[in-house]
């Protein structure tokens, strides 16, 4: 390959900007006005998303304590679960423009925008901007990345630094840049705090491709590297620092360690106990004994190399996988004859398919053989890999199209994955039953035509590129609709419609249409839809105001209504029981009016207006009447926090109004982002069972009321 041969990398990769054509300019605004528009159409409708995180949300836009730790409640009894860098931006959106759902969600679209613009900045620098447009365009249509950046879990900010990561880590290639590289490193950091170790995965392969290529002496390469490693401590471990320094009886309870340690957090559940499954606390811990079976798993499906293709994970993110694989095998082979350093095009070009690549195959790897809990949505890390490797290897090869090889690569790779289309649209019973065949027809035709079209001109060859194209997207477009057209709540959501047989939540068990939905992806749908074990409706906290108001193209089983997209059913609505009952497995409780006014009666008399437990039941309380709830037991009532001596202090210095008992349905195994790691609160947990030594306690400690459908305790009003 040289530079004549492909005038789509820039001449002057290590400096100059290479002008720009001018069709470039409108088409980049028009792909950040798609991608925009995409992920803030109809926001709404998902309400509070995950309560879990949007009752932080709320208690840190209260209290500057709370902003800082990522407390549960305003009263910082407890945090969540992870660190809390992805809880700033919304924090502050709600601190800026009051409490609700768009004031939640959009900065995590905006976050999205942003992926699409970083992602098309750094693939423009070495392959122009066919291949960048190309590469956004992936990008925004994978169908986890719709519905992760519309959504409130980690995820999406996660995604965005690690893409961030990968530019820094090229732009420090072109000419050693210290800078750059030190950029990188401030990334993964802030990463850390936003998802703990996984910002760490794709750190290996960058480090080796910098120590190796970067176009200056050994010595100063590993210097760099280590300046780099030292931003990466510093932008990640002051906060830790600041925690584990701070003492434990000022500051909130560190929510899923057993210890009070953020460190045991860090390292176990959050960390190792992801890959190997010894995950203390969890209910789905994986391991071959597991119900998983054999292969591995246990409750979160059966690890392997074929689980980001199957069931319900295909049709999150493996559209364009399969082609991405081979584009990246390709693009090595045309490049790796280019010397070692990065100070040549070519250099570039190759460090670029190492660097996306090699995110991609770590990534990848280590999803398909986690033992520990697993979540199809998980799979957005990998959106931007995926993408930037497509836009980049369809330049490559159709840069060097003149060759049979490349000509029949190219052709190849698009006959397959229309193939893998055809099969992913099928896996959907009765989704858009015309679109399989009509994206099997074309990309067929336009994979056998490509290699002749440029013989019939100019024009034939760019109307089957585009037929190529289009039968590309039209899948995972298709997905994004239906994701976009529907509501999500909850804790385990998914892209798409209902998939029969898929795997990936607890037990491998998906719910088809008309299906019941196992005790893992459990679709949730809109009100009165979805299932949870024994067929209890799933229970979402709505947003004053939002109400029951249909979410549209989506009855709740995955039913098509009048001017939705059809199969949308993915995210729990607020369908769920009376007001006021126990938290579901996979959201909150509803919440009624009588509650609610109980709640914020003299609630400034109380650090917390009432306790419940499970995060879960505690964030809909918390979210419909904006007091502080405390969340006993934290994610879901086996954390040993409070236990039951500084419970009853609490109450005695009068410091929590009601206890908010489990209306008679017992524990529910609430989930948070992490969908059902742990007992139901009320179990003995690994906590020591002190949330059932708190409920024993109240209930026979003080009265009983029935409050808007709900079982009250006046803890202020003792039986004797």
């Amino acid at each position: 390959m040289t530079t004549a041969a492909l005038p789509i990398f820039p001449a002057a990769v290590a400096g100059a900007h290479t002008a720009r054509p001018r069709w470039e300019r409108p088409a980049l605004a028009g792909l950040m006005i798609a991608t925009a528009a995409l992920l803030l159409w109809d926001l709404g409708a998902s309400g509070y998303a995950n309560s879990f995180y949007s009752a932080a949300v709320q208690a840190g836009s209260e209290s500057w304590k709370a902003f800082f730790f990522g407390s549960s409640d305003a009263g910082n009894s407890i945090t969540v679960d992870k660190p809390p860098a992805a809880l700033w931006p919304m924090m502050l959106s709600v601190r800026l423009f009051g409490l609700g759902s768009w004031q939640i969600l959009v900065p995590q679209a905006l976050m999205g925008v942003a992926t699409t613009g970083v992602l098309y900045a750094s693939v423009r620098r070495q392959f122009g901007p066919g291949a960048a447009l190309l590469s956004g365009a992936a990008f925004a249509l994978t169908p986890v990345a719709a519905l992760m950046f519309r959504f409130n879990n980690p995820d999406a900010l996660l995604t965005l630094l690690l893409t961030v990561t990968v530019y820094c880590l090229l732009r420090a290639l072109e000419g050693a840049h210290t800078r750059w590289l030190v950029w990188a490193g401030v990334a993964v950091g802030f990463a850390f705090l936003t998802k703990t170790l996984q910002a760490f995965v794709i750190l290996p392969p960058l480090a080796v491709l910098y120590a190796v290529c970067a176009p200056t002496g050994l010595r100063r390469r590993l210097g760099q590297l280590l300046l780099a490693g030292g931003a990466m401590v510093v932008a990640g471990g002051w906060w830790v620092a600041v925690v584990e320094l701070w003492p434990a009886s000022s500051r909130p309870y560190i929510g899923g360690s057993q210890n009070n340690s953020f460190l045991e957090l860090t390292l176990g559940y959050n960390g190792l106990g992801r890959i190997n499954g010894n995950e203390t606390g969890s209910v789905g811990g994986g391991g071959a004994g597991g119900p998983g079976g054999a292969g591995g798993g246990g409750r979160w499906g059966e690890s392997g190399i074929d689980r980001l293709f199957s069931g319900n994970i295909g049709g999150q993110i493996s559209w364009l996988l399969p082609a991405a694989l081979v584009l990246l095998v390709a693009g090595l082979v045309i490049t790796w004859r280019a010397r070692r350093a990065t100070d040549s095009v070519d250099g570039m070009a190759r460090a670029a398919f190492l660097a996306w690549g090699g995110s991609l195959l770590i990534t990848a790897v280590v999803f398909s053989y986690m033992q520990g809990i697993f979540h199809e949505y998980y799979t957005v890390a990998l959106a931007p890999f995926v993408a930037a490797l497509i836009g980049m290897g369809v330049a490559v090869l159709w840069e060097e199209r003149g060759s049979a090889s490349a000509a029949v690569t190219l052709s190849g790779t698009l006959a397959l994955t229309a193939i893998w289309s055809y099969v992913l649209l099928g896996r959907a019973t009765g989704y858009l039953p015309w679109l399989r065949w009509a994206v099997l027809v074309g990309g067929l035709l336009a994979a056998v035509a490509l290699p002749f079209a440029g013989r019939a001109g100019r024009r034939m060859l760019q109307a089957t590129a585009g037929l190529g194209v289009a039968a590309a997207l039209a899948g995972p477009f298709a997905y994004c609709m239906t994701t976009v057209s529907t509501g999500h709540t909850g804790s385990i959501v998914t892209a798409g419609p209902a998939v029969a047989g898929g795997r990936g939540g607890p037990g491998g068990m998906m719910a088809g249409p008309g299906g019941a939905g196992g005790f893992g992806e459990m679709r949730q749908g809109g009100p009165g839809g979805g299932q949870q074990p024994g067929g209890t409706p799933p229970q979402g906290a709505v947003p004053p105001g939002q109400g029951q108001g249909g979410m549209p193209g989506a009855d709740g089983r995955g039913a098509e209504r009048p001017g939705g997209f059809p199969g949308g059913m993915t995210g729990g609505g607020p369908g769920g029981a009376g007001a006021g009952g126990a938290g579901g497995l996979l959201n909150g409780a509803r919440v009624g009016a009588e509650a609610k006014a109980a709640l914020t009666a003299d609630s400034d008399a109380y650090t917390w207006a009432a306790a419940a437990i499970g995060a879960q039941n505690a964030a809909s309380y918390q979210l419909a009447s904006g007091v502080p709830v405390m969340p006993i037991g934290g994610f879901n009532g086996s954390d040993p926090s409070p236990t039951l001596e500084q419970f009853k202090e609490y109450v005695r210095d009068g410091k929590i109004h009601w206890f908010i008992g489990q209306g008679g349905s017992g524990a529910a195994a609430g989930t948070g982002e992490d969908g059902g790691r742990r007992g139901g609160g009320g179990a003995a947990g690994p906590g020591g069972g002190t949330s059932t030594e708190i409920e024993n306690w109240v209930k026979a400690t003080f009265k009983e009321s029935t409050v808007g459908g709900a079982t009250f305790y006046d803890l202020t009003a003792p039986t004797s």
